[in-house]
């Protein structure tokens, strides 16, 4: 809808006739207020329709700066450019009507030539500014929709990667979703608890993605290690921690310096057996040296391979699977992730028993 109304908002009938006689019979229609709340009705009822309105500061029931005041709270002050007309300004009210939003300030009594111009220039400047907001929103939008459909794709690459090596394992199909909400339910309430860390909304996203690609250096390990139905041999283990290394090294043939989703991935995928004691492998870190989103990647792993029923292993009960990890008995965790476990059990649990 064309905005082609100009409000005039004065409780003296001759200013508003001044006013109309400068204006009428040119592009605009005219509406009147003569008083502060009569004002706000009419903006209420035509806001889609009003171009400009010319508001005197002194009036009854309301005045205009409280006319301005619910205008700002109504998102009107961003649409309607705002005149004052006065005859009786201070620079204290002055001040204050510019804060509110006033485009400008006219004088008592009217120069028409003065008057005609500075709200022509107005209103060609408000609709420059909305034509504008409208074509940044617009691409905004665009972009969002190309950024997320790019984010669906990117999705839908990763987990088809991360379950090759379930499809080769003795796993349930379902650990690397199972990690990834787990993954996202810790770093919710990590975000809370240590906001040291500065993890953003984006930031979680970004890491819970990654984490789908904790295990993919398992695709490297021979179908003998990874399908074995029983324990591992010495050896064995030996050649299965390195799926850390293995992983890492598929992942630096498309290495990203500069990119974060990248670094996360990399990250994960080695450190996500590292244990905050130092007697992780395969770079034995010590304590915060361990990224700390691989911290908590590690712990959610831990976590859902204790309850996680598999061809060589019965489920453990949930409260069984906090004990122990609580108690060290799953390798030692950080005193802030075992506090995040703590603060996020709840939540797990019903992650647990969907």
């Amino acid at each position: 809808m064309e905005r082609d109304t100009l409000l005039i908002a004065d409780d003296v009938k001759i200013n508003r006739e001044l006013l109309k006689d400068i204006f009428e019979g040119g592009e605009y229609k005219i509406l009147e207020a003569s008083n502060g709340q009569e004002a706000i009705d009419l903006l209420d009822k035509h806001k889609d329709e009003i171009v400009l309105l010319f508001l005197d500061l002194v009036m009854p029931i309301k005045n205009g700066l409280e006319v301005m005041q619910h205008m700002s709270l109504n998102g009107m002050i961003q649409t309607i450019p705002v005149i004052m007309i006065t005859g009786e300004a201070t620079v204290e009210s002055d001040v204050k009507a510019y804060e509110l939003g006033a485009s400008d300030i006219i004088y008592k009594p009217f120069e028409p030539a003065v008057v005609t111009r500075r709200t022509q220039n107005i209103i060609e400047l408000f609709r420059d500014r909305m034509s504008i907001e409208k074509e940044l929103e617009k691409r905004t939008q665009e972009l969002m929709e190309s950024k997320k459909k790019i984010e669906q794709s990117n999705d839908f690459l990763v987990n088809a990667l991360s379950s090759v090596v379930e499809f080769r394992s003795l796993e349930s199909g379902e650990h690397v979703q199972r990690v990834k909400k787990l993954t996202k339910i810790m770093l919710k309430h990590m975000k809370v608890l240590y906001r040291e860390y500065k993890l953003t909304n984006e930031k979680i996203d970004l890491i819970v993605n990654a984490s789908a690609l904790h295990d993919i250096g398992k695709i490297a390990i021979p179908d003998s290690i990874l399908m074995k139905n029983g324990r591992l041999t010495d050896e064995e283990y030996e050649e299965m921690k390195k799926h850390t290394i293995y992983g890492c090294q598929m992942l630096e043939n498309f290495k990203q310096e500069e990119n974060e989703f990248y670094r996360y991935c990399y990250d994960i995928c080695r450190y996500h057996h590292e244990r905050y004691d130092g007697r992780g492998y395969p770079d034995k870190l010590v304590g915060e040296a361990i990224p700390i989103w691989a911290q908590v990647v590690s712990v959610v792993d831990v976590y859902d391979a204790l309850v996680s029923k598999r061809v060589y292993k019965d489920s453990m009960p949930i409260e069984e699977a906090f004990r122990m990890i609580n108690a060290g008995e799953c390798g030692i965790f950080s005193p802030k992730i075992l506090k995040c476990l703590e603060h996020a059990k709840e939540d797990i649990i019903a992650e647990t028993q969907k």
